[in-house]
């Protein structure tokens, strides 16, 4: 893994620091785009003066499966860091199912067996809408209908409410088809219902062990059908909705009852399926399913089920124990042969992003490569709601990644600033309007001290979102709701996002390639070139040529 050193350029004395503004990217509308609202002179400057270029963060760019298809954090992370594009999980389980490999697996004949055999339940849970960020409903629809196929007479389904990767209302809009299609199976003699659900920003889908309350909500809900009751998934939205006037990522925990008893409890001898595809939000909940030596909660009595996910959600650390798809397999990413070759790298982000920028930029690694030459700072995030608070935990990566850049120490820097995406999903345009203002500021913090220590600041992002926060009708028009107001939009964005290069002694050294089609995958040969070596020969070409 050793690379080659480029012989007709040489690199700065200081660091090359690439710099990630999650979920900012370009729209070709006015109105709607929180980035270009905000009050931005760094960035402005730097498109004025520096090399740049828009660069696809989704669809097939990224791995997925459609050019429809929106990008998203992990699969934008993992093409960052691995210098090339790789199926992704959306397009790794669509080719499992249509080739019925997932149902000839041995994981799903023990889980389908394990149930025909004790007579018992299997239970599906996951997030349910057709975002395909996290999940997929026609992945759902395709299990239960294979299961129905193989003798499984017992089903139930825990919904987590999206209204984040889809419209921020729209949970009916799948609750409703999805019903029909229940009651048709029933009438075929199937026994299947809706048990359980909630906003997926309310229970079981934390990430990064931020708040493993959110978790244990879930599990209860779901396992123990501890929560309010209704009779139908339907009843509980609406009167969420009309008592909270929440949108769907936040609407409480819900437990289907008919006469004061849940109808779905998790229970001994059943198997469970947990349908997410993705990995950062699928871990905790899949902890408290499957370990035997369990303390991030009480757990009650523990039901003896067989529980797998869709794909191995850590590829290190083994979780879970069953799953149905193999990840992606992403070989020598850019952080492996940096480490071969002796070069010094330093991670940062708060929680909400610390993964992307350690394990998916890694390949779907949760380790380092060379513990002596790579620094992880995790700075923790708060539990204040994002739109509450846009500014996040933007100033103390500042100041960690100024001391690092200027200690000497470190010639590869990546940060991941948050404030973009995870405000941007809350639909609060004002909020995200000051969460890319937030970043701009710490950008400019960053160019003084990168000018300092003589190095050079790559500026990026994984998706956009903050650039597009109304809905959209087919001819472009912002969508209006019954009473005028637009509609806020909480998902990602199709849009090109940023690839700026600044270097304080001037770029005239490097032009940009000519390619319309460049995208996340191409950022870590550039990165490669600029710290003075030749990009490994499998990866996705460099963005820049030197002179």
């Amino acid at each position: 893994m050793i690379l080659d050193k480029l012989t007709d350029f040489s690199r700065r004395t200081g660091p090359v620091v690439l710099c990630i503004m999650d979920g900012i990217g370009y729209s070709p509308y006015e109105d709607g785009d929180a980035y270009k609202a905000a009050y931005t002179p760094n960035l402005d400057h730097l498109h004025n003066i520096c090399p740049n270029k828009p660069l696809l963060a989704h669809g097939t760019s990224v791995g997925l499966p459609d050019d429809g298809d929106m990008g998203n954090s992990e699969v934008g992370h993992n093409a960052i860091g691995g210098g090339k594009i790789v199926s992704q999980g959306a397009k790794l389980v669509n080719e499992a199912i249509a080739t019925e490999s997932m149902f000839s697996g041995t994981i799903w004949e023990k889980l389908i067996n394990n149930v025909r055999h004790k007579e018992s339940t299997l239970h599906f849970v996951g997030l349910f809408s057709d975002g395909n960020v996290h999940s997929h409903i026609n992945h759902l629809k395709a299990m239960i209908l294979k299961s129905k196929e193989q003798g499984v007479k017992s089903i139930r389904i825990h919904t987590l409410i999206d209204g984040r990767d889809v419209g921020e209302t729209s949970a009916l809009e799948y609750v409703g088809p999805f019903e029909q299609f229940l009651s048709e199976l029933r009438e075929g003699g199937l026994d299947i219902a809706i048990a359980s659900g909630g906003g997926r920003m309310k229970l079981t889908m934390d990430r990064y062990e931020a708040d493993w309350p959110m978790v244990e909500k879930g599990y209860n809900c779901h396992v123990h059908g501890i929560g309010r009751q209704f009779e139908s998934a339907e009843a509980a939205i609406r009167t969420y909705r009309e008592e909270l006037s929440c949108i769907d990522q936040n609407l409480p925990e819900f437990v289907i009852a008919k006469d004061g008893e849940p109808i779905g409890k998790i229970q001994d001898g059943d198997s469970v399926i947990f349908y997410n595809f993705r990995g950062d939000r699928s871990i905790e909940f899949s902890l408290a399913m499957e370990s035997e030596q369990f303390d991030a909660f009480d757990r009650g009595t523990h039901p003896d089920i067989e529980y797998a996910g869709m794909m191995e959600y850590d590829g290190d650390e083994h979780i879970p124990n069953q799953y149905l798809v193999n990840p992606p397999l992403i070989n020598g990413p850019m952080g492996e042969f940096l480490s071969h070759n002796g070069i010094s790298q330093y991670a940062i982000s708060e929680t909400q992003k610390f993964g992307h920028v350690t394990f998916f930029f890694n390949g779907n690694r949760s380790g380092k490569f060379d513990d002596n030459l790579e620094t992880f700072i995790e700075i923790p995030s708060s539990l204040t709601p994002f739109e509450e608070n846009p500014w996040m935990k933007a100033s103390e990566i500042t100041d960690s990644t100024i001391e690092a850049i200027l200690s000497g120490k470190q010639d590869f820097v990546r940060i991941n600033y948050a404030n973009g995406d995870m405000v941007g999903h809350t639909g609060d345009f004002n909020a995200t309007r000051i969460a890319c203002e937030v970043v701009d500021m710490q950008i400019g913090r960053l160019i003084k001290a990168v000018k300092a220590a003589n190095g050079i600041l790559l500026i990026t992002a994984d998706h956009g979102n903050a650039d597009e926060m109304y809905e959209r009708n087919k001819k472009g028009a912002a969508v209006e709701n019954s009473d005028g107001s637009i509609k806020p939009k909480t998902s990602h964005s199709l849009n090109k996002v940023p690839f700026i290069v600044y270097d304080p002694q001037g770029a005239s050294y490097l032009t940009f390639a000519d390619d319309e089609k460049a995208g996340l995958g191409n950022i870590a040969s550039t990165c490669i070139n600029l710290l003075g070596y030749k990009a490994p020969d499998d990866f996705a070409p460099s963005l820049i040529t030197l002179k």
